[in-house]
């Protein structure tokens, strides 16, 4: 599972090593809660515990380091 380095915060960024046959997206986990958005276009895919507002915000946090998110799946799934 790699960790997306460089975005500060409570939350964790990831990616499971057996996705990369899906489309680009990432993972989110704050303590127990957990989502996924799709990247190209940035929308939530799933949700596990996490309210409207911290979606918003977590939607914030991605929209602001999507390119480095990008970069991070490319790097790991070999696009």
């Amino acid at each position: 599972m790699p960790t997306i380095q460089g975005i500060p915060g409570p939350y964790r960024f990831f990616f499971y090593s057996f996705d990369c046959n899906e489309p680009k997206h990432v993972h989110v986990r704050r303590e127990r809660k957990m989502c996924k958005f799709w990247l190209e276009p940035v929308v939530l895919c799933t949700n596990d515990g996490f309210s409207a507002v911290e979606l918003m915000r977590i939607r914030k946090i991605i929209l602001r380091y999507l390119d480095g998110i990008l970069e991070a799946w490319d790097e790991h799934c070999g696009e």
